[in-house]
């Protein structure tokens, strides 16, 4: 399969600490790549790398461009979208503004109302709350409404960093069974920062597991779910 992200020796970190020491992984068109670790693990840190958040050495490169040095909006505008831990929400904006802002940087007003009907359908509980704040949703609300503002963007690759953070179990199960009907029809590939290695892994086409800042192991997400030393030896269960 054809890889759409190839990072190759990735290191970046805050100041004087350096959090990634050469990390090299890839992410393939239309599938889902899920990076796995513990806290300090370099996980989020790797987003917001890939995103130009951070500062950064090493070769990156989406569909066979090098976007290392390019700037977080230039990044978005190839198709990059990033779901960022705490879900980043306008709190003060309504559902449906939320969702326009996603889709900020496009100038097709007939596409925009089209992809807002199909965000609706993939999460109608954004539908009815459309006119609502989006300060007054619930934990879970916020957390499809940042996934659908993403997708308004229309993505080539979507960055979910742990989008299972504080949420009740049901609310994670019917979040990630949303996540899977976008994998199967939406085409959008997806790199995946997420604790719950569980669920992760049986969304995920293939995994990394990361451990201060380097990968340890990396294989078919299935091959690591199956291993129970793996996963009792690096994540916990």
């Amino acid at each position: 399969m054809t890889a759409l992200l190839e990072v190759e020796e990735l290191r970046a970190g805050y100041g004087a600490t350096q959090v990634l020491h050469g990390l090299s992984f890839s992410v393939v068109e239309g599938g889902v790549t899920t990076l796995l670790g513990g806290n300090g693990a370099g996980k989020t840190t790797t987003l917001r790398a890939l995103c130009g958040m951070v500062a950064r050495s090493g070769a990156i490169r989406m569909a066979g461009r090098s976007i290392a040095s390019l700037s977080t909006e230039d990044i978005a505008r190839l198709g990059v979208a990033h779901v960022p831990d705490g879900r980043g929400t306008f709190s003060r904006l309504t559902v449906e503004e939320n969702l326009q802002l996603g889709a900020i940087s496009r100038r097709d007003p007939q596409g925009i109302a089209s992809d807002m009907r199909r965000i609706y359908g993939y999460f109608p509980i954004l539908e009815r709350r459309s006119s609502q704040q989006a300060g007054m949703l619930s934990g879970g609300e916020q957390q499809m409404l940042a996934v659908g503002r993403a997708l308004m963007l229309r993505p080539k690759l979507m960055l979910l960093d742990e989008p299972s953070f504080g949420l009740a179990p049901r609310v994670v199960r019917e979040l990630f069974a949303i996540l899977a009907a976008l994998k199967a029809n939406e085409g959008v590939s997806i790199l995946l920062v997420e604790q719950n290695a569980s669920i992760a892994l049986d969304l995920a086409d293939h995994a990394y597991l990361l451990e201060t800042g380097r990968i340890v192991f990396s294989g078919p997400a299935r091959d690591i779910r199956e291993d129970e030393k793996i996963r009792r030896s690096y994540l916990g269960y």
